[in-house]
């Protein structure tokens, strides 16, 4: 028997005291009165248990609020952008002038299904993260692959700053030679400007040292252009995670979009994508600041012996060191 029915049964048919039941179970005498009053209007329902849940929740996000929420979720996933919640609060500031906090956006989210718990991934706070503290310290590069509307399989060239995340550089190529690489680092660093460090994997096209021929045209350009080359431990690419992390993101965006029938046109979408993901799509981990926008507000580092860095001459990539990747 619920404490209700007790108390109204004490009152109603024993006939005792609202004062009298309220000390034999340790209530308030209002409360009991409060109970007997609504037994007299409701008959049996009085005892049914009540919601706890307030009327009137005066910081609650506006149903509004949550359906724009909602919306730029899907527009952006149907376009293979980038939908977090901080992309979204960035577009809902620009379409309400104000946004919720990430967290609320993110109980939105959750709340309308759009948010599936993962619990069995690795937690970020067991993760350590580096970041180069100024602008051109770094830069990171790798080669990935995509395919043509044909079936041919390509590579594709990404380069970003380590502190800014800026794109420097998105390349799409046949199959990436030495002399490739280079020309498309010196593009970049003609952009830019030349970075302190650079950050690749152990491909061919990136390093001899574990073929036992000494350096490739890239390191070679490098060193004698006043930049440090450096190479992640093989089979370690998470040294390389932030350009490892951008595959993902520029994948996903491709897959959206009509697939390319040749290079060039493949380079268009890389340079379209590329002026979307540096001038408006928000960094996170930079306090949701464009990447654009980091690149220029800090001092720049530059390496100690700064030289323009040339591509080689077509008959260089003949060479033994310039192998293809």
């Amino acid at each position: 028997m619920s404490l209700a029915r007790l108390v109204i049964t004490a009152v109603e048919v024993e006939g005792r005291s609202k004062a009298e039941v309220a000390r034999t179970y340790g209530l308030s005498r209002r409360w009991v009165q409060k109970l007997c009053l609504r037994y007299g209007e409701e008959g049996e329902a009085a005892f049914a248990p009540r919601s706890r849940r307030p009327k009137w929740t005066p910081n609650q996000t506006p149903g509004t609020v949550e359906d724009e929420i909602v919306a730029l979720r899907k527009a952006l996933s149907e376009e293979g952008l980038d939908a977090g919640a901080a992309t979204i609060a960035y577009h809902l500031e620009k379409r309400l002038g104000q946004a919720p906090a990430l967290s609320t956006i993110w109980r939105v989210l959750h709340r309308r299904g759009f948010v599936t718990p993962q619990p069995h991934k690795r937690p970020r706070s067991s993760i350590i993260r580096f970041q180069a503290e100024q602008p051109n310290e770094r830069w990171q590069a790798d080669i990935t692959h995509w395919t043509l509307r044909s079936g041919r399989e390509v590579e594709i060239l990404n380069q970003l700053d380590d502190h800014s995340r800026l794109l420097v550089g998105s390349d799409a190529r046949l199959v990436f030679k030495s002399a490739d690489v280079l020309e498309c680092f010196a593009e970049a660093s003609a952009r830019y400007g030349v970075p302190a460090n650079y950050l690749t994997d152990n491909g061919a096209v990136f390093t001899g040292a574990y073929r036992g021929h000494g350096w490739v045209a890239l390191e070679r350009a490098l060193i004698e252009g006043g930049t440090t080359p450096r190479h992640s431990r093989p089979y370690h690419p998470q040294t390389c995670g932030k350009v490892e992390r951008f595959h993902q993101t520029l994948k996903q965006w491709l897959r959206c979009q009509r697939r390319a029938r040749s290079t060039p046109e493949l380079q268009r979408q890389l340079d379209t994508f590329a002026e979307y993901y540096n001038t408006v799509r928000p960094h996170r981990a930079s306090a949701g600041a464009r990447r654009h926008s980091r690149m220029r507000s800090g001092p720049r580092r530059c390496p100690q012996t700064a030289a323009s860095i040339s591509p080689i001459p077509a008959s260089g990539a003949t060479s033994s060191t310039n192998t293809g990747r």
